[in-house]
């Protein structure tokens, strides 16, 4: 009995201490959302499935940026398609308070965008330029170097087109791959 609460506790001790580790500065972040379902607050609403690639690099410890870019292709009953894009930079926050950090392997976090995007339905208003996004959410670790995670965002375009502004509300769900500093410059010497 003595030799099994030995294991689980070294056990819990690694897991924390990784968890704490793959969010320290030089580190790198690398993965997807890769299910995005949006609540337009917009008139007419639509349900749409997309694909947001992100790098983003620990400046400070629970500090990344880096640059993303969104494509978004959606779809409702009756109607064209719709496009999305997006491109341009993202900054993260990870919470290191262990009062808010209730489950061992896992993070609270808040995620902020700028850059430039439209959103270009086939009936409706379009909107094109300045996109900004902000939201909070949550970082699971599978294991030592990979999260699970789901993030609330409400994301915003302001610019030209047929509408000056389109809003919404998105819950993602995506995978992230966290490097340490000497396996992340070894990718970007070597791709």
């Amino acid at each position: 009995m003595k030799k099994i609460i030995s294991l689980v506790t070294i056990s819990l001790i690694f897991f924390v201490s990784v968890t704490k580790a793959q969010i320290e500065r030089g580190n790198l972040l690398v993965g997807a959302d890769i299910a995005n379902f949006q609540f337009s607050l917009n008139s007419g609403g639509n349900y749409d499935i997309s694909l947001e690639p992100k790098v983003a690099f620990f400046i400070k410890n629970n500090i990344a940026i880096g640059p993303y870019v969104r494509l978004n292709i959606s779809g409702a009953k009756d109607a064209g398609t719709d496009i999305g894009y997006g491109v341009g930079l993202l900054g993260r926050y990870y919470v290191n308070d262990t009062t808010l950090n209730l489950l061992k392997h896992g993070r609270f976090f808040v995620e902020a965008n700028t850059g430039i995007e439209g959103y270009n339905p086939a009936e409706g208003d379009n909107t094109n330029g300045l996109g900004l996004g902000v939201g909070p959410g949550f970082a699971y670790f599978i294991t030592p170097n990979i999260g699970l995670e789901t993030l609330l965002k409400y994301n915003g375009i302001i610019g030209f087109g047929s509408s000056t502004t389109s809003s919404a509300l998105n819950l993602s769900f995506g995978f992230q791959i966290y490097l340490g500093s000497e396996k992340a410059k070894a990718v970007i010497k070597n791709p």
